[in-house]
């Protein structure tokens, strides 16, 4: 069967037909859309809003209520998300959600330069979390800015892996596989 079939018009495939149907889920209407994408924000929010409220001044209560932004809500955000959707509904969803991912994901393969750059954002946050315990007391400002620093390490170590391509997660997934193998490329390649 055909990918993309179109369906005559009415006068049995003379004239005018109607644009192509694709075999991928067919779009929700808009505001069953808008709600739900609303609705799975809300639920990625939801730890970030029980964070502030447990580091602020709000009475014990509140904070202890603040434990639900963790666990419960925003799974039945995320439920409802897809109850609204409906099947049809959340395969669009995850086709075009996929679908940029590929689009501004990491190349499959990258020049030398890009992956020498790459493998020092990689390989500097795991230095330096390695050499934190023994060279913090010796470093001016970190104590104070610990907090920083430690994020600005982790952002780089996630940033390093779409510096280095998809080549590079092949690489990293091959070490959870105990089959996988290695071939060096010879000085000709």
């Amino acid at each position: 069967m055909p990918k993309n079939k179109t369906r005559p018009g009415p006068t049995a495939g003379q004239g005018r037909q109607d644009p192509p149907v694709s075999d991928a889920a067919a779009a929700p209407p808009r505001t069953r859309l808008a709600g739900a994408v609303l609705l799975f924000l809300t639920a990625i929010a939801c730890p970030f809003a029980g964070t502030a409220m447990i580091a602020s001044d709000m009475p014990l209560r509140w904070k202890t209520a603040a434990g639900l932004l963790f666990f419960p809500i925003p799974e039945v955000f995320d439920l409802s998300a897809i109850a609204i959707l409906g099947k049809p509904g959340f395969a669009y969803l995850k086709s075009r959600v996929w679908a940029w991912f590929r689009k501004h994901g990491p190349p499959a393969a990258v020049g030398p330069t890009r992956y020498r750059i790459g493998l020092a954002m990689f390989l500097l946050p795991l230095f330096c979390a390695w050499i934190h315990p023994y060279a913090a007391p010796y470093i001016p400002g970190y104590a104070a800015h610990r907090i920083a620093i430690n994020l600005a390490g982790d952002l780089l170590f996630v940033a390093s892996f779409f510096v280095l391509g998809g080549d590079f997660w092949d690489k990293v997934r091959a070490l959870f596989i105990h089959r996988a193998t290695v071939r060096m490329p010879s000085k000709e390649e």
